[in-house]
């Protein structure tokens, strides 16, 4: 009988393993060829793209040619400082308002929390054509602080919901009350005792939010129309037109824009499980 166990559990881990690998190449195969024709010439690209090198060897001419017609490094502070303005915004102000929700058990809180929930399930489509007339009217359109204003407003909701989760559950309320005692205010308490605790959470919204914003196309097409305000995404386009393709180019200016991702998902990766698992379980 252990043996037949041994054997059956042998098999259901191969078959495990068996299924992950297969989802991780399918997952990776992509990437592995925007990585690969970066490096190509666009004949190659069209003709044997998944071939190594092509007839015409590896070439780095594609990076130079795009740094320079996207105007790279303009756009790439554009898209830094939209993605990173955005993601502290929407930090502070949602572990705040998160903070005041678990602690103050208000009726204004409650529904305000419950609208805020409710809103999270209403896609972005639905008010997209209001939204941008009523941004024209106004001309508030094309400028960076709009765009930002935008992702607060529509990022905001999910992450009350996950410190919200993870304070009401991770976060002991003795820990306010002896700073309270030691003569801290509710704002001091909330920065130097609370939210230091929130670290788990703060790194997974910081990643998630990070690599939605960078990665944005729709809002900022609709918002951002003047080309030095474009950020990645929206410049990438430029290298698409309607007769033609410059597949090499568009290649390697996907693979400059994913370096920054990989960067900021290699310094925060081991606060991902942890923070994904508090929110979510302890809410």
């Amino acid at each position: 009988m252990e043996g037949q166990e041994k054997t059956v559990r042998g098999i259901k881990t191969f078959l495990k393993t068996l299924v992950t690998v297969v989802l991780f190449i399918i997952y990776m195969f992509p990437f592995y060829m925007i990585v690969l024709n970066a490096f190509k010439h666009k004949r190659d690209i069209i003709k044997m793209p998944l071939s190594w090198g092509g007839k015409r060897g590896f070439t780095t001419d594609n990076f130079v040619d795009a740094f320079q017609q996207m105007n790279f490094m303009n756009i790439l502070k554009n898209s830094l400082i939209i993605t990173c303005v955005s993601v502290f915004l929407i930090i502070l102000f949602s572990s705040m308002a998160a903070y005041i929700f678990v602690r103050k058990a208000w009726k204004i809180n409650q529904i305000i929390f419950m609208v805020m929930l409710f809103s999270m399930v209403i896609p972005f489509q639905v008010v997209m054509i209001p939204l941008i007339s009523i941004g024209g009217t106004f001309g508030i359109l094309n400028h960076r602080a709009t765009l930002i204003f935008m992702h607060l407003g529509f990022s905001v909701s999910m992450a009350v919901f996950m410190f919200h989760g993870f304070i009401k559950g991770g976060v002991p309320i003795s820990l306010e009350e002896a700073a309270q005692i030691d003569g801290a205010g509710r704002l001091r308490t909330f920065f130097q005792i609370v939210f230091p605790l929130l670290k788990p959470t703060t790194a997974t919204l910081v990643i998630l939010y990070a690599l939605s914003l960078w990665n944005d196309y729709l809002l900022p097409s609709l918002i951002l129309t003047d080309k030095s305000l474009y950020t990645i995404p929206i410049a990438t386009k430029l290298f698409q037109g309607t007769y033609s393709n410059d597949m090499d180019l568009l290649m390697a200016a996907l693979v400059m824009a994913i370096i920054p991702v990989i960067i900021l998902y290699i310094a925060l990766q081991k606060y991902i499980i942890a923070g994904v698992v508090a929110g979510a379980v302890k809410s």
